[in-house]
């Protein structure tokens, strides 16, 4: 049964108390592969699966202006934490693409509902009785052993007509999960696989996948593309990492600082200058960036083409600048600040494992972006 959000005593948990229990557990659950399911309870209680869930659902019905100051504080502790919260808001918000019908089922017992998934077209499903018979297999999903329900993407075959790629909703019995995640970042999000086989989905929980790219969404709100978002709820998490990262080496670099020896070996007071303003700086200007992302997403208007394709530019230029960010940080640490117990190691592994994912990468980002500037260009 879904946990409900907060229903103790006292205020519900803040993004900073998120922040706190993450840090404590973040090495047994990089040990573990997979968030400690106190840390998941806590990110339920925080209200960060109903973040996006439709008000007629019990949800708040946010936007996304308030993930740049969440998804941050909790990634500067541990980013693993934050990339599982930005999943469960962002497929939530998918979520709120099914039918009506779909929608009541998936949040019957509330709204606190743990939903995951992946929009890879790895499934093949065929009309079976009003619905899909679907088989597949998706890896790299983020949370899955704390899922309730998954949504993922896969090809409908109907006879004489070219295949379409749908979005299926499976409760968590429909699916198995196979323990592959094994990447040296972002250990602690159990992105392992998810494998369905031969499972009937009814017509109530499956969308067309087009709906969800071009941000139709059933209840008539305001269209946002996925890809104008999309890149956000990745990028959020390295933000964090980042002024974490920042926040270590600033710490690490006032010491040094401060037991300066005149002529003895080593970097001086310059050195530790010129890295943080570097730093620092890369690491304001790209939440400037995220920042205007949300923004444009929470306008309440029709999102252009051109600004779709300047958020994917945006959040694969931000993903490049943090990575250089913690970089330039990790190597000016020395010695300790590359312990296996030092946090700054987890935090340049991990804003590495983040920035390799597909949708930050610049290459195709910055091809969508030229072919909308330079309408009627040669890259049009």
């Amino acid at each position: 049964m879904t946990q409900q959000i907060h229903s103790g005593p006292g205020p519900a948990p803040t993004a900073q108390d998120v922040s706190v229990l993450a840090a404590g557990r973040a090495t047994a659950a990089e040990a573990a592969r997979t968030l400690d399911p106190d840390v998941v309870r806590a990110l339920r209680e925080a209200g960060f699966a109903r973040h996006f869930v439709p008000t007629a659902h019990g949800g708040r019905a946010g936007g996304f202006a308030a993930l740049t100051g969440s998804v941050p504080t909790i990634a500067a502790a541990c980013p693993a934490t934050a990339w599982c919260a930005s999943i469960a808001l962002s497929l939530s918000r998918m979520a709120g693409f099914l039918p009506e019908e779909g929608r009541k089922r998936l949040w019957q017992d509330g709204p606190d509902t743990f939903v995951v998934g992946s929009v890879s077209p790895r499934g093949r499903a065929h009309p079976t009785d009003g619905g899909w018979q679907l088989t597949g297999t998706w890896s790299y999903v983020s949370a899955v052993e704390h899922s309730d329900w998954a949504l993922v993407l896969g090809l409908a075959k109907v006879p004489d007509r070219p295949a379409e790629r749908r979005i299926f909703a499976l409760p968590r019995s429909a699916y198995t999960v196979e323990r592959t995640w094994s990447d040296i970042g972002m250990r602690a999000t159990g992105s392992h696989t998810l494998a369905v086989d031969d499972v009937y989905v009814p017509g109530e929980l499956s969308f067309p996948a087009d709906d969800l790219m071009a941000g139709r969404a059933p209840d008539g709100g305001p269209a946002v593309p996925l890809a104008a978002v999309n890149g956000l709820f990745f990028c959020l998490p390295m933000l964090g990492a980042a002024e974490g990262a920042l926040a270590h080496w600033s710490a690490y670099a006032e010491n040094q600082i401060r037991n300066e020896r005149p002529g003895a070996p080593g970097p001086g007071r310059a050195f530790y200058e010129e890295t943080l303003a570097r730093a620092a700086g890369a690491i304001d200007a790209a939440r400037l960036l995220l920042e205007r992302v949300a923004a444009v997403a929470d306008s309440g208007r029709e999102i252009t083409a051109l600004e779709t394709a300047q958020a994917q530019r945006d959040c694969a230029l931000v993903a490049d600048q943090l990575v250089g960010a913690v970089d330039r940080l990790f190597r000016a640490s020395g010695t300790a600040g590359h312990s296996e117990d030092a946090p700054l190691q987890r935090l340049w592994r991990d804003v590495h494992s983040a920035a390799g994912h597909v949708v930050l990468q610049l290459g195709p980002n910055a091809s969508a972006y030229a072919a909308q500037a330079l309408a009627g260009g040669p890259t049009a």
